[in-house]
């Protein structure tokens, strides 16, 4: 007869506590999705990707909130921390993507850092239309690579990770780039430029 040693019970949380990885970063488990292996891991590595530049861009977006000056201070305090949001939600939306593909999602903003294309920004604060144009050149770059993944997921039967990348991080990016751009234009707030004549 096998007896099962008896655990003690108490309130003292177990700390510190080290364990080995379960799942390597760029692997998948194996899921009832209908997609093949090679589906999964191109779509996880080409989210992961994105997932790292997301990220980056959602940092720059807080950065720029908190560090935006001048006349138009109001209005692009709170754009960039309503874009700032958006950016989140695209985040989660990314990653629960990646996992429900049996992936690994990118986390650790180290790792980060060494997955993302975006160029890093100054330590300090830039001119409001430098940041604005940093902000946009981050979007670009994203969304070039997001047509491209959503090209090649589709090709490759992932209609799933090809619906997230146009319906949510495509029309988002594309949203966001159009009211940022608006912004950079160099046009007369209280009279228009206008021929003599026709004053």
């Amino acid at each position: 007869m096998t007896t099962t040693p008896s655990r003690t019970v108490g309130t003292q949380p177990w700390l510190h506590q080290r364990g080995r990885e379960v799942q390597s970063f760029g692997t998948v488990r194996q899921f009832p999705l209908g997609l093949s292996r090679d589906a999964r891991i191109y779509s996880c590595q080409r989210q992961n990707r994105i997932l790292a530049d997301t990220q980056i861009l959602y940092a720059l977006y807080k950065k720029h909130h908190w560090l935006v000056r001048g006349h138009t201070f109001y209005q692009l305090h709170l754009l960039l921390d309503k874009h700032a949001g958006e950016q989140l939600a695209l985040i989660d939306t990314l990653a629960e993507r990646i996992q429900t593909l049996g992936g690994v999602a990118v986390g650790d903003p180290r790792h980060v850092a060494e997955l993302t294309h975006i160029p890093r920004s100054p330590d300090g604060v830039e001119e409001v239309p430098a940041m604005l144009s940093r902000l946009l050149e981050a979007h670009e770059s994203i969304l070039i690579d997001a047509h491209d993944a959503a090209t090649h997921v589709a090709e490759m039967g992932d209609d799933g990770t090809n619906d997230l990348l146009v319906s949510e991080v495509i029309r988002t990016g594309e949203m966001q780039a159009w009211f940022l751009a608006e912004h950079l234009v160099d046009t007369p707030l209280v009279r228009a430029d206008r021929p003599e004549d026709d004053r």
